[in-house]
Parts: C-alpha cells; structure tokens; sequence
C-alpha cells in the first residue's frame, strides 16, 4: 500500500489565518468561520506563497489552472460557508424547480416547485435571485456559486432576457420573476456570485442530478 502524500493547508480566512499541515488543524481554524477561505496544496513552500496572495487567485472564478498545483482538485476545497444554486426543467416549456443548498453540508436550505411552462435559465435565475434575497435577510455576506452564466448575467443586468412566452398555464412562475427583478432594482448586496467550475469539480451540489 503506498504512502498517503501529505498536504499542507492555506486558510485565508479563519479563526487563525496561517499554513497548517494537517486537516485537523485547518478544520478548526475553518468550521463555523462565517467566510472562511482555504485551499490545500502538495508542498509548504506551495501553501506559503499561496498566502501571500489572493485567495481568488486560487479558488473562485479568478483562479487558473497548472499541472503542478491542481487548484479545483476538490470541490470540497470551495469556500466553506457559501451556498449553491440550481434548477431543473424537463425541457423547454416544461416543469422547473430550482433549489438552493449549503456548499459543504449539502444540506437543502431552499426548495421551489415545480412550476408550469418554464425554462431551465428562468429556474436559474430565480434561483439566485433567492439565494440572494434570503442571505441579505439573514444579513449574510456569503458567496453564491450558480453554474449558469446566463442567470449571472441576467442578474447583473436586473432584468432577465428570457424569450419564453408568458401564458395562462406559467403566470405564477412569472409572478416570480417579476418579483426577483423588483428586488434586484430595489436591493443592494454583497455576496459575490461565483461561477461553479463544473468540468473541475464536477456538478454543482445543487443540481437535481437528472441528467
């Protein structure tokens, strides 16, 4: 049986912000941190110039990719306390359900649906919308992760684009979606919105897992 390699842990953010070698330790300068970041690499000397960057140089939407250090080696590496988004339709016109869950946990923190005659990036965005709404009303700055560009734009322009037509069967989804793009037009916040590196971690925690 060969050797299990050690690895060294970067915590950003945390009780105590540092390089620690072994998960024990990160794990109780991370767990209940609200925001905590932190990433594990192969070598120290990996791990100590990682702290001295930018955690979103490593993890989130800005991070890159090398053969020596496999950032994205572990979806479980995400930021810790964040929540993910996602919907599920059974084509376009059919039923959609979004849903959001903690990153780590897993755990469902919301559940919506299914919905008549809709798409699956009106799911998305409502989704996120959502998220969004529940976490500022917790007063919670956490990241969001969604999979979906689509919804993200839409969120940055506070209006969705969506060419589905409204009908008699889907005006309580749209009621919906009228609703998300009076809160966004109305409400500020500051949870950043990351996209969810699916072909590195594989699919969101959030997903319905109906593919």
């Amino acid at each position: 049986m060969s050797k299990k390699k050690p690895k060294f842990y970067t915590v950003w953010n945390g009780v105590e912000p540092g390089v620690y070698d072994n998960w024990t330790d990160c794990q109780l300068q991370i767990k209940g941190f609200e925001g905590s970041r932190y990433k594990s690499f192969p070598t120290r000397e990996e791990a100590e110039e990682a702290f001295n960057h930018s955690p979103w140089d490593y993890i989130g939407k800005n991070a890159t990719k090398s053969k020596e250090n496999k950032l994205f080696e572990n979806p479980d590496l995400a930021v810790v306390d964040s929540i993910c988004v996602d919907a599920a339709c059974n084509g376009s016109g059919g039923d959609v359900e979004y849903q959001g869950v903690h990153t780590t946990t897993r755990q469902v923190i919301f559940k919506m649906g299914p919905f008549k005659d809709g798409t699956n990036n009106i799911g998305e965005f409502l989704a996120l919308v959502h998220g969004l709404a529940l976490l500022k009303q917790q007063g919670k700055d956490i990241p969001i992760y969604s999979d979906s560009r689509t919804a993200m734009a839409w969120v940055r322009k506070k209006k969705h684009n969506s060419k589905h037509p409204r009908s008699a069967k889907n005006t309580e989804l749209y009621n919906l979606v009228d609703r998300a793009e009076k809160w966004l037009r109305t409400n500020t916040f500051k949870n950043e919105i990351i996209k969810w590196p699916t072909k590195e971690w594989g699919e969101i925690p959030a997903d319905f897992g109906r593919k």
